[in-house]
């Protein structure tokens, strides 16, 4: 997915709320703005959005000296998440399609999204993800590469998100490689966070090496381009890693909630759909 006008005043607003967020120091918040600014003039408009967010954040962190401002919401997100894992379970249980199910409670995740301007309820987004017709809806293909596949490699996306995630790796019924962030960027999953969701418990855990808010396979590590590339059945979650895996070469099945216009623009979907899209199928 290529980069549009529209991305280019959101990376100004991520700039701002993350610098507020890792310090009070006006003068610092102001150079953050201002560095970012003039960064933005020359991002080439065939990038992908999150290959210019690892430069944001980036510049973010030389800036105000913190690596990870996210961290404690992060950790809050998780605690929250968990809070709600037995009604999770119970939903998925007593569910006709435990499958289907999974895969819209872990779509309910998607919500948990620092990078946007938006608030969230966790709990109201749940029940109205689980009744909400797909705009794109390729569940027989997902349901048919599952069935061939020995393994899934599973790429997550947001923190507290991970924690939704649990239910559907525990539906597939086949061994996961569960994918993390490099390095910590916004609320991005990484290493500590999905230990700490309890995915360890279900899955084998690993780095993309990606520093960046979604995944480039350029800028991964060749352990998981490789895995990427052999594996039996990719599932990729959120939009970060729709922009970043959406042209790609091989099958990919992407859930996630369409949560601003250019993303549900490029999909040709209306903003707040919930998705489910394999392509090269």
């Amino acid at each position: 997915m290529k980069t549009y006008l529209d991305c280019l005043p959101c990376m100004m607003n991520q700039a701002l709320r993350a610098g507020r967020i890792a310090t009070n120091n006006d003068a610092k918040i102001k150079q953050v703005l201002d560095e970012v600014g003039a960064m933005i003039k020359d991002i080439p408009m065939y990038h992908t959005p999150v290959q210019s967010g690892a430069l944001v954040y980036q510049k973010i962190r030389d800036i105000t000296g913190v690596i990870d401002p996210y961290k404690d919401i992060k950790k809050n997100s998780i605690k929250e998440a968990l809070s709600l894992y037995p009604t999770l379970i119970k939903l998925m249980k007593k569910s006709d399609n435990k499958l289907l199910t999974a895969i819209r409670i872990a779509i309910t995740g998607n919500i948990i999204d620092f990078g946007m301007d938006k608030q969230y309820d966790l709990a109201k987004e749940l029940d109205i993800v689980i009744k909400q017709d797909f705009a794109i809806f390729d569940f027989k293909a997902f349901v048919n590469k599952l069935s061939q596949a020995k393994s899934v490699l599973y790429i997550g996306d947001n923190a507290g998100e991970s924690v939704f995630d649990k239910i559907l790796i525990e539906a597939l019924g086949k061994p996961v490689t569960y994918v993390v962030r490099g390095i910590p960027i916004i609320n991005d999953v990484t290493m500590e966070d999905a230990i700490d969701s309890g995915i360890g418990k279900i899955a084998e855990i690993i780095s993309s090496g990606s520093p960046a808010p979604g995944t480039i396979l350029e800028l991964c590590n060749d352990d998981f381009v490789h895995l990427f590339n052999n594996a039996d059945m990719v599932i990729s979650k959120g939009q970060g890693n729709y922009e970043g895996l959406s042209n790609v070469n091989r099958t990919v099945f992407f859930l996630l909630k369409a949560k601003c216009e250019i993303i549900a623009n490029d999909l040709e979907v209306n903003e707040n759909d919930i998705i489910l899209k394999g392509i090269n199928k």
